[in-house]
C-alpha cells in the first residue's frame, strides 16, 4: 500500500476538535495492570507508572480501564472512578500529567459478565442471562442505570481535572457484549437489531456529550472483531461516530495492527485499513496492537491512522515517544526481559508479576552484575 499520510510525521502534534492537541502522535494505550487499591484509589505505584510515560515523551496518557461501578471490577486491585473517593488520587494524577506535558485520559469501564465473582462478593450482571456462566442478565432499568453510571463516572474524572476520557465498547466489557451479534438477543431497545445493540453505547456517548464542558475530549475504544462483534458492523459504528461528531477520537484495538481480518469477506486488506479510509469529519482516528518498534508506528500513520496507541513498548521503556522521536528506527528491549528492567521502567511489583503470567515476556534470572 502506498502511504496515505506522507508528509506526515510521528513527531507532529495532532489537534482535535475539542480539547488539547498532543505534542506527537504517540498515546500510551490503556492497560490493565493491577496495580491500584483495593478500594480503587490509585496507589503510588500506579501514580509513578503513568506520570513516569508522560515525562518519557508520550503525546496522550490514558489510565488503564477504570470500573464505572462496583459491578463491574474485573481485575484485583482495579483503579475505579466510580466513587467520590477515587477523586483525590485522579486530582492529583491529573495535574501531575499535565505539568509533564501529556494530555490526560481516564477510560471508562464495566466488565459486565466478565466481571470477577469473588471481586465483586455477587454474580456478575450482563446483557443477557447465562445461567451457565452464572450470568444474570440485566433489566432495562439496569442498563439505563449501568449508562448513567458510565456518564456520571466520566463526570467525575472531567471533576478532577482530565482533558477527556474514552469510553471502553471493546475487548468483551460489558458496552461490547451489548455489540455482540451472537448473544445480544434482548427483546427491548438494547438488542437485537445493530441499531438497537448499539444504542447502550450512543446513549453513554450521548449523555457525556450533553452534560460535560463544551471542550472536554470524548474517546471511544472498539474491537472490529472477535467478542461477537462483526466487522462490517463496527466499520459502519465507527463511521456514524464520526458523522455524528459527538467523539473526538475513536481507538480500534486491533490486537495485531497489521493482521489479516478474520472474517472470510475482509481478507483482501490489513485490518486497520477498513477504518483508515472513512470519511472522519475531524474526529481522529488511533490504532493498537503489538506496536514495540519506530518502524512500526510510523507505518501505522503511513497507512491512515492519526495516531498510535503504544502498549507493550511503553511498558518496556517508558521514554520509548522520545526514543522514536529522536531515532525513528528506535527498536524495543527483545524479550524476554528481566524484573529489574521493568522495575527501573517504573513498573510496580503487582504490575510486574502480571507481566510474568504473559508468555515469554518476563525472565525469572537475574541480570548480571
Amino acid at each position: 500500500m502506498d502511504p496515505v499520510n506522507a508528509t506526515v510525521s510521528l513527531t507532529d502534534r495532532v489537534d482535535f476538535r475539542r480539547g488539547p492537541a498532543m505534542a506527537n502522535r504517540l498515546a500510551l494505550a490503556p492497560l490493565t495492570n493491577l496495580q491500584s487499591n483495593d478500594d480503587g484509589t490509585i496507589s503510588e505505584d500506579e501514580h509513578r507508572w503513568l506520570v513516569k510515560r508522560a515525562a518519557g515523551g508520550f503525546g496522550m496518557v490514558m489510565t488503564c480501564a477504570a470500573t464505572t461501578h462496583p459491578l463491574g471490577k474485573g481485575f484485583p486491585r482495579q483503579l475505579g472512578v466510580h466513587d467520590d473517593i477515587h477523586l483525590p488520587g485522579l486530582e492529583r494524577l491529573a495535574r501531575d500529567l499535565r505539568a509533564a506535558g501529556a494530555v490526560s485520559s481516564v477510560q471508562l469501564q464495566h466488565s459486565g459478565m466478565r466481571a470477577a465473582g469473588d471481586l465483586i462478593g455477587e454474580a456478575p450482571v450482563g446483557v443477557v442471562d447465562d445461567p451457565a456462566r452464572g450470568v444474570r442478565g440485566l433489566s432495562t432499568g439496569e442498563v439505563e442505570q449501568a449508562i448513567e453510571d458510565f456518564i456520571e463516572a466520566g463526570l467525575r474524572a472531567e471533576r478532577a481535572g482530565f482533558d477527556g476520557v474514552e469510553v471502553h465498547g471493546a475487548h468483551g466489557y460489558l458496552l461490547c457484549q451489548f455489540l455482540d451479534v451472537r448473544r445480544n438477543q434482548r427483546s427491548d431497545r438494547y438488542g437485537g437489531s445493530p441499531e438497537n445493540r448499539a444504542r447502550a453505547l450512543l446513549d453513554v456517548i450521548a449523555g457525556l456529550r450533553d452534560r460535560a464542558r463544551p471542550d472536554f475530549q470524548i474517546g471511544v475504544r472498539l474491537s472490529p472483531e472477535r467478542y461477537g462483534v462483526d466487522l462490517g458492523e463496527t466499520r459502519a459504528l465507527a463511521a456514524r461516530l464520526m458523522r455524528e461528531g459527538r467523539v473526538d477520537s475513536i481507538d480500534i484495538s486491533c490486537w495485531d495492527t497489521f493482521k489479516k481480518p478474520e472474517d472470510p469477506a475482509f481478507q483482501d486488506r490489513v485490518l486497520m485499513d477498513w477504518f483508515t479510509d472513512l470519511d472522519r469529519h475531524g474526529v481522529r482516528l488511533g490504532v493498537a496492537g503489538k506496536l514495540t518498534a519506530g518502524a512500526n508506528a510510523r507505518r501505522c500513520i503511513d497507512h491512515g491512522a492519526d495516531f498510535v496507541l503504544i502498549g507493550r513498548g511503553a511498558i518496556l521503556h517508558h521514554d520509548f515517544a522520545r526514543r522514536v522521536g529522536e531515532d525513528a528506527d528506535f527498536l524495543s528491549a527483545p524479550f524476554p526481559v528481566t524484573r529489574a528492567h521493568l522495575a527501573r521502567e517504573g513498573l510496580g511489583g503487582h504490575f510486574i508479576d502480571y507481566m510474568a503470567t504473559w508468555d515469554g515476556f518476563v525472565v525469572e534470572e537475574q541480570e548480571d552484575a
